[in-house]
């Protein structure tokens, strides 16, 4: 698609001079396993913003920038690189004071600020000129040894300005931290942005870098060890600088299923199980029956629309794979504003068969709820075990993985200019990821993100409007 930006201006924004000294932060059992996904976790906030883009740019800019530049001294990490060093060293962050900075680019969009924000399918090429170019390993060439120590910025921002229009800030950031952490830090910006220059938000939360909080069990790093080796061999061969929607015809659209909705989805559930003699649920939370639910429309979508689905056996599997907070489930449970990684991936499978049958939602949801149950009873040792897996959630055409939460509370990322309009998650472009939010205008509510050829958009829309009109 044709680029409608204009870019007014890039620089790198680095932590107040002298504030923070020269460290390094090493990584965890939890932090390792994700770097399998060295694409980054790309989210877009978009305000309403009724001023031209001098307005923005002469009067908002030097504020944004300073309060970055603010924030950015108690998240410091992340104007650092991922520093992978040859074996046996192992990964780490690494600031480097008065040097390390975040690459932060001003542009403009003509693009239609409230096609962008609505609902409806929008090609998904339509979003890529909002993402923000996180550089790829500054060292990585054909030449590249088993004795290259690779280099990996962490954190790009972008603020796009559709004049007398709208405002899109977007992040993207590699998965040495989670969603949880990126949230913490954006919300924090905002504050100190919205406060004009307050920090006291941060300091009654402030980023928790204490690594004795996860420490990697001496039995395990062996494993750790052999795992780091075999993502090093595949990186010589990667290809990031192309975007990955750039061959891909598909569409993104979001579904919201208020309170109302849910409810009845439940009702559902118990029905198919009646019917089906199966037992109930235990606990139904919204999360699992709107995941259940989602997913069975997809695989029916998919089925219909003739890709690979399509020519699975009955009897093969389909698989969800999700990451699950687990800072409660240690002994001495983890600050919710820890810096890093703390998931654990969960990821549960059926039969084609049991999904695509009159019982299918009930047998998702079931399944779902006992992967949780599981979870929530393991100790070290099963979680240790657990996460050798991370890098297997989307492994093939029927498998899915599901990106964000609810529970981030995205809409909340306030930075004065009113709530967000929309929040979209980018970084993934067809059936092998959906996203999950909190709804924007409908209390308790979910919003789910997808990303499918136009045929497959419509088969699932069908799917889903007719599962709830048939049971809301």
């Amino acid at each position: 698609m044709a680029s409608t930006l204009k870019v007014l201006e890039q620089c790198q924004v680095s932590p107040p001079k002298d504030s923070v000294p020269t460290t390094s932060l090493p990584l965890t059992f939890l932090d390792i396993p994700w770097l399998v996904l060295l694409q980054p976790v790309q989210r877009l906030y978009f305000y309403e913003f009724p001023h031209p883009s001098h307005h923005f740019t002469q009067t908002l800019l030097p504020s944004i920038k300073h309060t970055l530049s603010l924030t950015l001294q108690n998240f410091f990490p992340l104007s650092g690189n991922l520093t992978c060093p040859p074996p046996p060293s192992m990964p780490y962050i690494h600031y480097v004071a008065n040097m390390s900075s975040v690459k932060f680019t001003i542009t403009e969009s003509a693009a239609n600020f409230i096609h962008l924000i609505g609902n409806h399918p929008r090609h998904v090429q339509e979003f890529d000129h909002l993402v923000p170019h996180l550089p790829d390993f500054n060292n990585l060439d054909s030449n590249s040894s088993d004795t290259t120590t690779f280099l990996l910025p962490i954190l790009a921002l972008q603020a796009t300005i559709f004049p007398n229009s709208g405002l899109c800030i977007s992040i993207a950031y590699r998965h040495v931290v989670d969603g949880r952490t990126a949230n913490h830090f954006m919300k924090c910006w905002a504050s100190v942005y919205k406060s004009g220059g307050d920090l006291s938000c941060i300091h009654e939360s402030p980023p928790i870098y204490d690594r004795d909080l996860i420490k990697t069990p001496k039995d395990y790093e062996p494993i750790l060890f052999n795992q780091y080796i075999g993502l090093r061999s595949t990186w010589k061969n990667l290809d990031m600088a192309k975007s990955s929607s750039i061959f891909i015809d598909n569409f993104r659209t979001t579904f919201v299923l208020g309170r109302e909705n849910i409810q009845s989805l439940k009702q559902l559930i118990m029905t198919q199980c009646k019917n089906c003699n199966e037992p109930t649920p235990k606990h139904l939370s919204k999360f699992v029956v709107t995941c259940g639910f989602v997913w069975v429309c997809l695989m029916k979508a998919l089925h219909a629309s003739e890709t690979g689905v399509t020519s699975m056996k009955d009897d093969d599997l389909l698989r969800l794979g999700f990451a699950a907070d687990i800072r409660s489930l240690f002994q001495n449970p983890v600050p919710i504003t820890y810096f890093g990684n703390c998931l654990s991936a969960c990821y549960v499978a059926d039969k084609k068969r049991e999904i695509m049958a009159e019982c299918g939602i009930a047998k998702a949801v079931k399944a779902l709820e006992a992967a949780i149950f599981e979870l929530k009873n393991r100790d070290l040792e099963g979680l240790k075990r657990m996460v050798p897996f991370r890098g297997e959630l989307v492994v093939a055409e029927s498998s899915v993985a599901i990106a964000g939460s609810p529970k981030l509370g995205v809409y909340g990322t306030d930075f004065g200019w009113g709530r967000a309009k929309k929040v979209e998650v980018v970084h993934f472009v067809d059936s092998t990821v959906f996203s999950l939010a909190e709804s924007r205008d409908e209390e308790d509510g979910i919003e789910v993100g997808l990303a499918l050829p136009r045929t497959t958009m419509d088969a699932f829309t069908s799917l889903f409007e007719q599962g709830l009109k048939n049971f809301c």
